[in-house]
């Protein structure tokens, strides 16, 4: 590839965890995200997605006997496949940074490092309670579920972290305290403008909460104390 080819940047995070308030942010900081969906109904800023990188995420995975709500352990890809990822993130434009996201990502990430070697990546997680509920109120989705979702979905995170080391925040974070950790990581990446507002971000966004009395299993607890060590 040619030598100004941009950065390429991969948002990784579960479903319901603030993956498209992060993307939407990085928008605005001047990443481009190329086609994306800018409204959708359970998120009323747009999930950020690119239709074409979710269908293809599909397909491996259906390829696989898996879905996004069924994740297998091991995912593999065709030719035809990787090649497509390719194609899929190599921007027509001079971009200087692009990104997308979708959270089937985690499930399909071993094809997506193989056909886009230098991808760079930024996670994001929320509390399994909160990720849970907002599936519940999205699908009715049983909460035991949601949270066996969450975590087969945040140990792929974690374990890519381990191999990788990349920023990871929380989308359970205050406002204020968000928007300073990832002024910090554009800063990293080279991406910060003083000129430009991070105004993505509001505190509406996050519409589910835990409910208290719900006690989480140790598994849960771990993974989540894990996921709170590497958060910037």
């Amino acid at each position: 590839m040619l030598e100004s080819t941009p950065t390429v940047i991969c948002i990784l995070g579960m479903h319901r965890s603030g993956t498209s308030c992060l993307t939407g942010s990085l928008e605005e900081s001047g990443v481009d995200l190329g086609e994306r969906h800018t409204w959708n109904p359970h998120n009323i800023k747009g999930n950020r997605e690119n239709q074409a990188i979710v269908d293809l995420n599909d397909l491996v995975l259906a390829s696989n006997a898996a879905a996004w709500d069924q994740p297998r352990h091991l995912v593999r890809w065709s030719a035809e496949q990787l090649k497509e990822a390719r194609r899929l993130v190599t921007p027509v434009t001079a971009s200087k940074c692009v990104a997308f996201k979708d959270p089937r990502t985690l499930l399909t990430l071993d094809g997506w490092v193989q056909a886009v070697p230098e991808l760079r990546f930024i996670g994001i997680y929320r509390h399994p309670m909160h990720v849970a509920q907002s599936l519940n109120n999205r699908s009715g989705m049983p909460i035991d579920a949601g949270l066996d979702l969450w975590y087969r979905y945040n140990q792929r995170l974690w374990r890519h972290y381990c191999r990788r080391k990349f920023p990871v925040l929380c989308f359970d974070d205050e406002e204020a305290l968000f928007k300073k950790k990832l002024k910090n990581i554009l800063i990293d990446f080279g991406l910060y403008d003083g000129d430009k507002k991070i105004e993505f971000y509001e505190a509406g966004l996050r519409t589910a909460s835990a409910d208290g009395s719900y006690k989480l299993a140790r598994r849960f607890l771990r993974l989540l104390k894990k996921l709170k060590t590497i958060a910037e």
